[in-house]
């Protein structure tokens, strides 16, 4: 089976992945959420420069421990480390020959731009949000390209302690099986 390529994400309510600046400090940490085991879903990680950059910058490299980080990027030079590659070449070739490999499911990470064209390049499998109970009124949108594409969805939980909907949805035409969403402690 091929791997899926799921783009797993937390969103305010009105729809942005990152406030004005690429701040991220409202979205809610919930104890009923299993990172440890969210984590093991994946052994690889796509992700845009601007995501990779603040997230670099913060520290959080670390979290992706035991992955392959691969960085989409026009600008910064290419490089390659244990557990990171930067590249500026086509994303959707780079995807879909990852997608080919053995392995576990890949994380799309971050980078509305970049889920936009894995997107209409066929790519993407999962959608799955983490609707974080906040209204940001400005920011960096989940998708900047305006695309209709319909979702099928999977699974859904709610968070009560916190608010959040957690929401998994499939893409038609995508790999399968359906996404569920099994890192939420009961």
């Amino acid at each position: 089976m091929a791997r899926r390529l799921r783009y797993q994400i937390a969103v305010s309510l009105d729809g942005f992945i990152a406030g004005p600046n690429d701040e991220y400090d409202w979205i809610v940490m919930d104890p009923a959420i299993d990172f440890a085991a969210m984590f093991r879903e994946f052994d690889t990680a796509v992700m845009g420069r601007r995501t990779y950059e603040v997230v670099n910058r913060d520290g959080h490299m670390s979290m992706m421990s035991g992955m392959t980080c691969v960085v989409f990027s026009r600008t910064l030079p290419a490089a390659s480390a244990p557990g990171l590659r930067v590249v500026a070449d086509d994303p959707a070739a780079v995807v879909a020959a990852l997608k080919a490999e053995p392995g576990k499911d890949i994380w799309l990470y971050g980078g509305g731009e970049l889920f936009a064209t894995l997107l209409g390049a066929g790519l993407v499998d999962t959608v799955e949000l983490a609707v974080i109970p906040v209204l940001l009124g400005a920011g960096v949108p989940l998708m900047p390209a305006a695309r209709t594409t319909p979702l099928v969805l999977c699974d859904h939980k709610v968070l009560p302690g916190s608010g959040i909907v957690a929401l998994a949805y499939a893409v038609p035409g995508g790999v399968g099986p359906a996404p569920i969403i099994s890192y939420v402690k009961a």
